[in-house]
C-alpha cells in the first residue's frame, strides 16, 4: 500500500487512481479523498459491504456507519428548504439517496424532514405503481388514440417503454387496444371499475370481507395509497367464484396484478389462459347486450 494512500492526501494526490488494484483504489478514495463507503462503492462499482471488507483487510480504520466524506458544517443542511426537498422527491421522482447525493444531507434525515413536511413517502419494491414513469394524458391521447400510433411507437418517441404507455393508458381510463392501429371499442378502466362494483357477486364478496369501495378516476396508486390486505382465500374467491381477472382484482384492491398472480399460484389456483375474456366480462357483455335489445324494442 503506498503511503500516500493510507496517510492522507498530499499536495500531488490525485482525485482517483482507476488503474490501481481495487483494494488500493478503495483505500485511496476513502482515506485520501474522504469519501464515504457508500460513495466509494458507487465510484468503483461494487457493494458497500465489499468496500468495508477491503478497507479492513488493508488495515484502514473504518469510521462508524462508514462515514468518510468531508462533513458539512453543523446545521448546513437546514439551508436546503423543505419545499425544495419535496419538489425533488415528488416532481422529479428522485430517491432519498439521490437527494442525499445532491444536498449532502443524510438520507434518513431527508426522510424525516419529508414526513414532517407532510409528504407521503413512496413504498419500496419493483411493482409499486407510484414508482413507475408516466406520460402526460393529453399527449398520450393525441398520439395513441387520435393519431392511432401503436403503444411501442408511442414509447419509442417519448423515450419510455411500451409497458409504461399501456399502464398510463389504463390509469387514465383510456381504451387500450390489443393490437393494430385502429382504436378498439373496449371498456375504459373507469367503465370496468364501475361494472365491477355493480356486479352482484363482487358486491357480495366485498361486503362480506369489508373491502372499501374506491371510486374510479386517477392512477391506481392514488386510489389505493395503501393496497388492501389480500389473502389467498379472498383472491381465490374473487378469481374463481366471481370470475374476475387478476387485473380486475388489482382495480379493486390496489394489489399489483403480478402479486395477485403469484398469490393465486401459491394457493394452487390454475389460472385461465391469457387472451380470452373472463367469466365476469362475458357476464357483463351479455347484460349490456340485453339492455341494448330492450331499449331498441
Amino acid at each position: 500500500m503506498r503511503s500516500a494512500t493510507v496517510n492522507g492526501a498530499g499536495p500531488g494526490c490525485p482525485p482517483d487512481v482507476p488503474a490501481a488494484p481495487l483494494p488500493e483504489r478503495a483505500a485511496h478514495l476513502y482515506t485520501c479523498q474522504g469519501l464515504s463507503t457508500y460513495r466509494v462503492a458507487a465510484t468503483v462499482g461494487i457493494s458497500r459491504q465489499r468496500v468495508t471488507r477491503m478497507l479492513h483487510r488493508a488495515g484502514v480504520s473504518v469510521k462508524p456507519k462508514g462515514s468518510g466524506r468531508r462533513r458539512l458544517p453543523r446545521g448546513a443542511g437546514a439551508r436546503v428548504p423543505d419545499p425544495l426537498l419535496a419538489d425533488l422527491y415528488l416532481r422529479y421522482r428522485l430517491t432519498c439517496a439521490q437527494i442525499s447525493e445532491l444536498t449532502q444531507i443524510p438520507a434518513r434525515t431527508i426522510q424525516d424532514r419529508l414526513r414532517a413536511y407532510g409528504v407521503q413517502l413512496r413504498t419500496r419494491g419493483r411493482y409499486n405503481r407510484e414508482d413507475r414513469l408516466a406520460i402526460e394524458p393529453d399527449i398520450l391521447t393525441d398520439m395513441y388514440l387520435h393519431a392511432g400510433l401503436p403503444s411501442g411507437e408511442v414509447g419509442r418517441i417519448l423515450g419510455v417503454s411500451r409497458r409504461v404507455v399501456l399502464r398510463t393508458a389504463h390509469d387514465e381510463g383510456l381504451p387500450v387496444r390489443m393490437g393494430g392501429p385502429a382504436p378498439s371499442h373496449g371498456p375504459t378502466e373507469i367503465e370496468l371499475i364501475t361494472a365491477l362494483y355493480a356486479d352482484p357477486d363482487v358486491q357480495h364478496v366485498l361486503t362480506r370481507h369489508g373491502l372499501p369501495v374506491v371510486p374510479a378516476g386517477g392512477p391506481i396508486w392514488q386510489r389505493f395509497p395503501v393496497p388492501v390486505q389480500l389473502g389467498p382465500d379472498l383472491a381465490q374467491e374473487l378469481y374463481e367464484s366471481c370470475g374476475i381477472g387478476v387485473h380486475h382484482i388489482e382495480l379493486l384492491t390496489g394489489q399489483p396484478a403480478d402479486s395477485v398472480r403469484k398469490l393465486l399460484h401459491a394457493a394452487g389456483v390454475v389460472l385461465r389462459p391469457a387472451g380470452g375474456r373472463s367469466p365476469f366480462l362475458r357476464r357483463w357483455r351479455t347484460s349490456q347486450t340485453m339492455v341494448q335489445l330492450a331499449q331498441e324494442v
